[in-house]
């Protein structure tokens, strides 16, 4: 899950205010799964956690976010509904780490780059194993890796200022440290939510573009197309000619018992 601002057109103030993307995605190729891959999106007034809370309401299982604190509210001790697992992300640890490299030398971000890029390097190896396969080299190979890492971050937040860039990173990691070392217990797991966040960077590419949605209907219509041929982009399908077939299929009369057949995984040969 990742969220992404939506400016709205606010007629009333003669401004724009905030709303939020929040996105679903599902992608199981990496660990040889059946079920193709795809997005959702809801329009939501804002970024609360409690918005995160109302999409999921139902879901349980693992879900894989960044470190946004709105997550917490899914796990908050008391909290009554389904039993929800936070896995979080290396990309957005690892990428702390760089950002303080490139304003010069910092030996230290260097090396927790290089240690991270280490498991990104298992994970292209395994990429397509099924789950007990993926699980059992992530054990062999990933499980040192981390322990090397951990290593590495207790050595160094004793000795770095919590209050330098250095410092707030390593913290950062060590704050999710549980959820970071969560995919050596699960193949399903990925190191990072990057498959959600590619599907959400053609809504920040294009806000540069329209600005704003005129209004909050305009928000949720959004919501409702862009999922569609983000999900055609998954399934490597071209948007427009499912779109143009699918129309064609509602205008020409198909059965909306079968609406299944329509979708963009099932293009083209049902369309």
């Amino acid at each position: 899950m990742d969220e992404t601002r939506a400016p709205v057109l606010d007629p009333g103030a003669r401004k724009t205010k905030t709303g939020c993307f929040w996105a679903l995605a599902r992608d199981d190729r990496p660990w040889n799964g059946t079920a193709p891959p795809g997005v959702a999106f809801t329009y939501a007034l804002g970024r609360g956690g409690l918005h995160a809370e109302r999409i999921l309401r139902g879901f349980g299982g693992i879900l894989q976010v960044d470190g946004y604190a709105g997550y917490n509210r899914l796990v908050a001790p008391g909290r009554v509904g389904s039993d929800i697992t936070l896995a979080y992300c290396w990309a957005h640890a690892r990428r702390k780490l760089v950002e303080i490299t490139r304003t010069g030398p910092a030996p230290i971000a260097e090396e927790g780059a290089r240690l991270i890029r280490e498991l990104y390097a298992i994970k292209a190896d395994i990429r397509g194993l099924d789950p007990d396969d993926r699980l059992a080299a992530r054990q062999e190979r990933s499980a040192p890796a981390v322990a090397r890492i951990k290593d590495w971050l207790d050595h160094h937040r004793s000795r770095v200022s919590a209050k330098a860039p250095l410092g707030e990173a390593l913290s950062y990691i060590a704050k999710y440290w549980a959820g970071l070392e969560l995919f050596l217990t699960d193949g399903r797991i990925e190191l990072d939510n990057n498959a959600v966040e590619r599907t959400i960077r053609p809504i920040a590419l294009n806000r540069k573009n329209a600005l704003f949605a005129g209004h909050d209907a305009g928000a949720e219509n959004w919501a409702i197309i862009a999922p569609l041929i983000e999900t055609c982009k998954l399934n490597a399908i071209d948007p427009h000619a499912w779109l143009r077939a699918t129309l064609g299929a509602i205008a020409g009369g198909h059965q909306q018992s079968q609406i299944s057949e329509l979708l963009p995984w099932n293009f083209p040969a049902k369309v």
